[in-house]
């Protein structure tokens, strides 16, 4: 059955329609805009008319295409924020935003792309990490008309999504930079927690199956919990709150923050990655690969060895693991492009060039 978007509901001039916003322009070419896919068939046989995908651009389209993409209820806009963009998208630097032309999507679900808090709420499609991946597709190739990919790059969500690109699309792009991710199947203690965040809302009386007035009290609490337990760092929590009233005015702080999230877009969000395992696969992908993780990071231990396993089956990839400290933020260090920029700018420059 195919359902529609009642605030998508705009007459369409063609099937590549672009919505263009205007922005202040803190890079060369910095803009937002819409793409308007018609149609959109999901894993689960579903299809939605008029799904919305909002996307952030930097640079000339002339110039090589590079497609960043973003975490878990994050945004495209992150990537322009000074934590990532300050070490990497400047003159000179490794995405030299005067280089490249630089995308930044809003994954199906999340930001300003169709998710189901715009009105079909529970009711909309179960999407996964396939149906996201194949959004983004669609939006580069047929929205924007990007034929060729210099450069894939993602952090956490977005870095399950970046091994997916180069196994479903191997011959689109140059180079594959997955950060914060494993290629493993979604388990152990990183599915416990995100199925215990999920099922914290479900189970609150308010959620009322996604038919709430008010966000439901639980997304607060769960979600602050999520945080501090997936992220933020052993050596870096106990740097900031080596005392009991430090780490409560840490909790104090976040329970007092405003919810900016939608219970239900929270939930899709969480348990899009239920089914997310890129091993059966590895070896269809064909561009180097540098693999980023921080040493810390409590979603991906490295003690494991999973990784290690997982990068042998490829024939040209590499590990930077960046060593833990008071300065990282375990799962959160990838977020800041400080500790790896270089390396990056290292790995681009030896590729052949096109």
């Amino acid at each position: 059955m195919i359902r529609r978007l009642a605030t998508l509901l705009l007459p369409l001039l063609s099937s590549a329609l672009l919505h263009s916003a205007a922005q202040a322009a803190g890079y060369p070419g910095q803009r937002e805009a819409d793409w308007i896919a018609p149609s959109f068939r999901f894993h689960t046989g579903e299809t939605l008319n008029n799904v919305k995908l909002h996307y952030t651009t930097v640079g000339d389209p002339a110039n090589p295409a590079v497609l960043l993409l973003h975490g878990t209820y994050r945004s495209g806009a992150d990537f322009v924020g000074k934590d990532f963009a300050g070490e990497m998208l400047g003159p000179g630097q490794a995405l030299d935003a005067g280089k490249y032309f630089i995308i930044m999507p809003d994954a199906i679900g999340v930001g300003k792309s169709s998710k189901p808090s715009d009105g079909l709420r529970a009711t909309f499609p179960q999407y996964n990490y396939a149906d996201m991946v194949l959004a983004q597709y669609r939006l580069v190739t047929e929205g924007l008309g990007v034929k060729h990919l210099r450069l894939v790059m993602g952090n956490s969500m977005g870095g399950m999504q970046t091994w997916m690109w180069g196994e479903m699309y191997p011959g689109m792009m140059d180079a594959l930079v997955p950060m914060a991710s494993q290629p493993i199947e979604m388990a152990s203690r990183n599915w416990m927690m995100r199925r215990m965040l999920v099922e914290s809302i479900r189970q609150d009386p308010a959620w009322n199956a996604g038919n709430y007035t008010t966000q439901p009290p639980s997304l607060r609490l769960a979600s602050t919990m999520f945080g501090i337990a997936t992220a933020g760092g052993t050596i870096a929590y106990q740097t900031q709150a080596p005392t009991r009233a430090q780490a409560d005015k840490i909790i104090d702080d976040r329970l007092a923050a405003p919810v900016t999230a939608d219970a239900n877009d929270f939930i899709y969000q969480w348990g899009s990655s239920a089914d997310f395992n890129a091993m059966p696969n590895l070896t269809r992908i064909q561009a180097p690969l540098l693999a980023i993780n921080s040493a810390d990071d409590e979603r991906n231990p490295p003690e494991t060895g999973t990784m290690t396993a997982a990068l042998k089956q490829l024939k040209n990839a590499e590990l930077l693991l960046i060593p833990a400290s008071a300065e990282t933020r375990g799962h959160g260090t990838t977020s800041f492009s400080k500790f790896y920029a270089s390396q990056v700018g290292e790995f681009l420059s030896k590729l052949p060039p096109r």
